[in-house]
């Protein structure tokens, strides 16, 4: 028998839909949207979404089932998953296992047959509120709305990084980068082993010091979820790993905490990016590049010593920053993208490029000595 649930908006708003997936007794979380068509894998397993309900705008999710090689993680982050439809047959020759049986696995309860259209349009014209999921007919009353409101992940970073510092890659590769996780997308890692790197990835508590005495060639600051502003003991680490002249790169949060590392401002956008199709306009050639994104923060403020790179075409805000007192450049959108375009997967060959370079000048001092 469908077990009636229903969800309970900040703003008083409730709206029923279906159980599936893990059991439900209750459940908050901030409510976002995803517009991406594809990809629900790899936005299941995003640790940025650690905390979040998240709603799939496209109708029917599930018809290719679950498919273990594309993850982004270990496990799903997310607190609920929300769709129209879900498909109970999936058909697809890499398929791995259905949709139901995966959140039944990691206790994350699934809502179907809710108006996800309504309920998209509600979240971009009020912007994004924290909801409940609930069995029982909630009443909305004050004092229940209020604490809704003041519902907040906290220390989201803790929750996703990794617990120890692991390596992966060949011992004699060219290049040495660590990748800082902050809830790193697993195919951050691919594509910086598929560049012949040798990658040490360490925990968000890592320290710069303990950092730059792994003697990297290159360091990433990778995604994550949550407030940049939540993390002042790591972004005073970035201010000191970026005084040090190692080359850095940074996606999502990465880029978000280089740039308060540096004296920068970062605010909460009103639904956030979120999404396969997200343009962004390269400030340098006026080129439009169709990026994935998945953030609810922006960095309002560019710091001193760094230019604009990229902008969002659709409301202007900063997509990229280049540094021009350190070896560093950061991106908000997602050049390893999977699923999603594949468009701006060349920054990480500008990494590559600041590596090399800042090696040869390493070496050529050496020898002039």
């Amino acid at each position: 028998m469908e077990q009636t649930v229903y969800l309970l908006l900040e703003n008083g708003q409730c709206m029923e839909g279906k159980a599936f997936g893990a059991p439900l007794s209750e459940t908050v979380g901030e409510v976002v949207f995803t517009t991406a068509m594809t990809g629900y894998c790899e936005t299941l397993t995003d640790p940025s979404y650690c905390g979040q309900m998240v709603v799939q705008t496209f109708p029917l999710i599930g018809n290719y089932g679950m498919i273990p090689e594309d993850f982004e993680s270990a496990r799903p982050q997310l607190c609920a998953y929300i769709v129209r439809e879900w498909c109970q047959n999936p058909s697809n020759f890499r398929n791995g296992g259905d949709l139901d049986t995966f959140l039944r696995k990691w206790g994350i309860p699934g809502v179907y047959g809710l108006d996800t259209r309504k309920l998209t349009r509600l979240l971009r014209e009020k912007g994004v509120m924290n909801g409940k999921l609930t069995t029982q007919k909630p009443q909305g009353s004050p004092e229940e709305l209020k604490a809704l409101a003041s519902f907040r992940v906290t220390k989201p970073v803790d929750k996703v990084t990794c617990s120890a510092s692991q390596s992966y890659g060949e011992e004699a590769s060219a290049f040495h980068v660590v990748l800082w996780d902050f809830g790193a997308k697993g195919n951050i890692l691919r594509e910086l082993l598929d560049m012949g790197c040798r990658v040490t990835v360490v925990p968000a508590s890592t320290s710069a010091k303990e950092i730059l005495a792994m003697a990297p060639d290159g360091v990433m600051l990778s995604n994550g979820p949550g407030d940049p502003t939540d993390n002042p003991e790591i972004i005073r680490e970035v201010e000191a790993l970026m005084a040090s002249g190692v080359p850095i790169m940074g996606i999502c949060l990465g880029h978000q905490l280089m740039a308060l590392a540096k004296g920068g401002e970062t605010d909460k956008l009103k639904y956030g990016h979120r999404g396969a199709n997200q343009p962004v306009r390269e400030e340098k050639t006026g080129r439009i590049y169709i990026t994935s994104q998945n953030h609810g923060y922006a960095v309002s403020k560019a710091p001193q010593g760094a230019v604009v790179s990229f902008t969002n075409v659709n409301d202007n805000t900063c997509e990229g920053l280049e540094y021009t007192d350190c070896p560093a450049f950061s991106v908000q959108f997602h050049p390893e993208a999977c699923g999603g375009p594949k468009d701006t997967e060349m920054l990480f060959l500008r990494l590559r490029r600041m590596m090399e370079e800042t090696k040869n000048a390493r070496e050529e001092a050496v020898v002039c000595r």
